[in-house]
């Protein structure tokens, strides 16, 4: 009879035997749409899904799904570039995305966008947020709460190792007072 860390070791091994099938797989198909049967057959394991999401966040794949392109369907993934981008350590808790996205009012930071409706940028997708870092960690930024906002997967896949501070009330003002629109006289 194994004990219980004799099971943990060997689901360590699978897991690590799975990822690095599907790792293989995608490296010889760049390019090529894949489906979740596929990939799930090629994994092996019932959890094939956690074993790409290990792929994108901990080795840097940028393997796309239909959250990532409106081409796609559900089900369906694509590796576009062999070459992994750098992935970092992933150390926000559940409790500091929650704090940040109440203090965000679960609205996108850069565009507006808000959680669960149709995103203007994007037709026919309902907005989802992601936590972002205003100062990237590429760029030596944090994860602590100033540093970290709520952005929606079109802003913050296009904001990518960009660094953007929010502008400043005077800033703001000086926009507004260029823009020309009308203003209302006050009595």
């Amino acid at each position: 009879m194994l004990k219980f860390d004799g099971w943990r070791e060997v689901d360590k091994k699978t897991s690590r035997a799975s990822k690095r099938r599907l790792r293989e797989h995608f490296l010889a198909n760049v390019g090529r749409i894949m489906t979740s049967n596929e990939l799930r057959e090629v994994a092996g394991v019932s959890e094939w899904a956690r074993r790409i999401r290990e792929l994108r966040g901990e080795e840097g794949f940028r393997i796309l799904t239909h959250a990532d392109r409106a081409d796609l369907r559900p089900g369906q993934y694509l590796l576009l570039d062999p070459k992994p981008q750098p992935a970092f350590e992933r150390g926000i808790s559940k409790e500091t995305r929650s704090l940040v996205l109440d203090r965000n009012g679960f609205t996108c930071q850069m565009c507006g966008a808000v959680a669960g409706e149709e995103h203007g940028y994007d037709p026919g997708r309902k907005t989802r947020l992601h936590i972002g870092h205003i100062v990237d960690k590429s760029h030596g930024g944090s994860d602590d709460l100033p540093n970290l906002r709520a952005l929606c997967s079109v802003c913050n896949e296009g904001a990518a190792n960009i660094t953007l501070e929010r502008p400043s009330a005077i800033k703001l003002l000086t926009q507004v007072r260029r823009g020309g629109g009308k203003t209302s006289s006050r009595s």
